[in-house]
């Protein structure tokens, strides 16, 4: 059995475990690839991960039926990402939507992080938000051996796939045979001399009793300083009516330590493995606000001081069992995982116009258990291979959100801490969820000549529920329950020695936010209107097509164009009840259904390769591009999926000089605006472009120093804001007000020694 863990801030319990999706193999001609056990993999010396290699690292041409763009840590490590959301930064049609130098949600296709599985050694993880989503910012870059992009679903995998996955392989205790210690240290320049922190590792692996053992920590500092500059115009182009000058700074501290143990027992092979991971961060956004946009004392109008301190510890624990037996090979798996977060937040705002303050203190605990098992078995027939199994997944999240507040005339404003210990549960926020899934399927795969093929059905039926104690008595409990069944199927053509075609289809789902589903009534969420969840939910599913070809460049680089196509049916979007909101007439209800359908489309290209073919051995140059589009038809008529970026680029080069024992290289990364429209506000938000560069030197036999600078172009995040108080003014564009928003953050610098034992 294989046991992985995993954590991070915002993250939920990792179910991690099976390898048969993550053994790639470089081929320029399809071949039948032989069972693969652990014990025939050798190990990898840890020389090999430190020091110049001499020759520019490209991307992985797999063996995988299922289109996937495979990485090593190599391909990115140069660059030293402190995050795999720093990592996935560089590969095709992945956007993200986050602060300045954040990289937390996965935008895969650029649609919501909600429509892309995040996976851990070809496993499911779920994720803390109530979107299901996964934030990949808090894994820690040490902890991985490589990242695959997965563009289609296979039936020995969960199915909430829609936009595709993110293949994420730790390492193992079959990555190395001796070790290394990484130390480096870190500059931001947000201030007159700049801030200052550290970065140290170590990983060791190597034959200890029977089996063999790999341990690592990590320990890095971590920090985000924004400013942020906002305008706010009673409609566009008129009135400045009011300015605010922000300043937001992230600090913290992530540690992590990981271990596996992989040894033969009764004839099959065990694998324990984990990771234990828990940041520490302190977020600090101060504003003041000034009326007309003159920034003098007697124009200000407010201000505000808000504070959030996170810790957050993540536990996950698997263990896996492979052994021949029944004609064939069976998988055992059990994985436990647990987060608990726990987030302290304050808000201070004080109105000089009025002479009046506001307080808030709230206090956030979130504890999320759950427990999962695979059981599977394959057998060969004679030129094909049957795949049968069932996934289980028992999951319980409790969420305790609780606010204390006080307001009143300026000059009673409580000093300090003041008396907040009356606090209450928020509405929609005291609740317990409680979700099963059992999932069987059937896979057959084989290989005739130059075809590579696959096809399957996997059967996912999930049941929820929810108890929310701040809902009315009668909707305090309430159930969900669904099933929906996912065929897929793929096929890899090679057409010569150097070209080969893919195509897949696959029909993928996205289940209801949890928050969609619960009942409790949150009066002003939509402008001045109320929302209510609805329990009865259906998830959305989508048809889906991919089609591209591949050709091999010289001896190691690969150029790939690509098209992709999806059917969403049964979108889940706004609704009005009908029923009068609680701020009276002109407002309502609002909740949640399954309402119309949508599409979504585009064309990747990806290019990643040695100039070997013209006489330039050790530079190595790549380039992504993705183009995106779709259509959804809303209360105002069509528009893109929300927030999906029209295009995503990445490019850039490295360049080593063996003779030297040096290497440097840079990246340049740019992606597409982003619309949303949601009842009461619209958005639209750009970014501008991110630079990248690195020098490494080789200073000793078994040391290399790396130094890294990134954001160099001072890269902006911009927003403009329709605001509206109903969905009749927005669609009369009455605005209640206009607001163009500018988050800037400044270039930060990395030196970084690894030393190999």
């Amino acid at each position: 059995m294989k046991l992985h863990l995993l954590m991070g801030a915002a993250f939920a319990p990792l179910t991690l475990g099976s390898l048969a999706f993550a053994i790639p193999a470089l081929a320029a001609e399809p071949v039948a690839a032989p069972a693969v056990q652990p014990q025939d993999r050798g190990p990898v010396t840890a020389l090999d991960e430190v020091i110049v290699t001499g020759e520019p690292q490209v991307r992985n041409r797999t063996d995988d039926v299922v289109p996937t763009l495979s990485y090593d840590l190599e391909y990115f490590q140069r660059f030293e990402p402190l995050t795999a959301g720093d990592a996935l930064k560089r590969v095709p049609s992945v956007a993200f939507l986050s602060d300045v130098l954040e990289s937390d949600g996965v935008r895969l296709r650029g649609l919501d992080p909600g429509y892309t599985q995040i996976l851990i050694n070809g496993e499911r993880v779920p994720g803390a938000g109530v979107d299901r989503s996964f934030f990949v910012d808090r894994i820690p870059a040490e902890l991985i051996e490589r990242v695959e992009v997965v563009r289609s679903s296979s039936a020995n995998r969960s199915g909430d796939a829609v936009a595709g996955a993110i293949n994420i392989v730790l390492r193992d205790a079959l990555s190395l045979d001796g070790g290394y210690v990484r130390l480096g240290a870190l500059k931001w320049e947000d201030s007159e001399y700049g801030e200052f922190g550290g970065t140290a590792g170590a990983v060791w692996g190597g034959e200890v009793g029977p089996g063999r053992l790999l341990l690592g920590a990590n320990v890095q500092d971590r920090r985000n300083p924004k400013e942020k500059f906002s305008q706010r115009f009673d409609e566009p182009n008129g009135e400045l009516e009011n300015v605010e000058v922000q300043t937001d700074t992230r600090d913290g501290t992530d540690y992590s330590l990981n271990g596996s143990y992989q040894m033969e027992v009764g004839g099959g092979m065990l694998d324990l493995s984990g990771v234990f991971v828990r940041t520490d961060r302190y977020q600090d956004e101060d504003s003041l606000e000034y009326a007309e946009g003159v920034q003098t004392a007697e124009n200000l109008v407010s201000s505000s001081d808000n504070d959030l301190d996170i810790r957050t510890d993540n536990l996950s624990l698997n263990a896996r069992y492979d052994i021949d037996m029944l004609g064939g090979e069976t998988h055992f798996r059990l994985g436990y995982a647990d987060i608990d977060d726990q987030q302290f937040e304050f808000e201070d705002e004080l109105n000089f116009e009025d002479a009046e303050f506001e307080s808030a203190r709230t206090l956030t605990d979130l504890k999320d258990e759950e427990w999962s098992g695979r059981i599977s078995h394959e057998r060969d027939f004679g030129g094909a291979v049957l795949e049968v199994g069932f996934d289980y997944i028992d999951k319980t999240r409790d969420t305790l959100i609780q606010e204390s507040g006080a307001d009143g005339d300026l000059d009673d404003a409580p000093a300090g801490e003041g008396d907040y210990s009356d606090y209450e549960p928020v509405t929609g926020g005291f609740n317990t969820i409680e979700e099963t899934r059992f999932d069987p399927y059937v896979m057959l795969s084989g290989e005739q000549g130059r075809a590579k093929w696959e096809a399957g059905l996997r059967y996912e039926t999930t049941d929820t529920t929810i108890t929310d104690e701040t809902a009315d008595a009668a909707d305090r409990v309430t159930d969900n329950d669904y099933g929906v069944l996912l065929p897929s199927a793929s096929l890899r053509l090679a057409l010569n020695e150097r070209d080969r075609l893919t195509l897949s289809v696959a029909r993928t789902v996205r289940r209801p936010d949890f928050n969609a589903l619960s009942p409790a009534l949150l009066e002003e969420e939509v402008g001045d209107s109320d929302f209510i969840g609805n329990p009865d939910l259906e998830p959305e599913t989508a048809w889906g097509v991919d089609v591209g070809v591949e050709r091999r460049l010289g001896r190691r680089g690969v150029v790939g164009l690509n098209a992709f196509y999806r059917d969403i049916s049964d979108l889940i979007e706004n609704v009005n009840t009908g029923v009068e909101g609680s701020e009276g007439e002109g407002t309502f209800v609002y909740s949640v259904d399954n309402v119309g359908d949508g599409e979504v489309w585009g064309i990747e290209f990806d290019l990643s390769t040695p100039l070997d073919f013209i006489g330039m051995e050790t530079t190595g140059v790549f380039l992504n591009y993705s183009w995106l589009d779709s259509a959804v038809d809303d209360f105002l008529g069509e528009r893109r999926f929300n927030s999906q970026s029209d295009y995503v680029l990445n490019a850039g080069f490295t360049h080593d000089i063996p003779s030297w024992g040096a290497a440097f290289g840079a990246t340049y990364r740019k992606q597409g605006d982003a619309s949303s429209r949601v009842i009461a506000e619209e958005v639209v938000t750009s970014y501008g472009a991110d630079l990248e560069i690195f020098i490494e030197k080789k200073v000793a036999d078994n040391i290399v120093v790396r130094f890294t600078g990134s954001n160099l172009l001072n890269a902006s995040k911009d927003e403009t804001f329709d605001k509206f108080d109903n969905l009749a003014d927005q669609i009369d564009r009455d605005y209640d007000e206009y607001e163009i928003e500018t988050e800037e953050a400044g270039p930060w610098f990395q030196v970084v020694a690894r030393m190999a034992f």
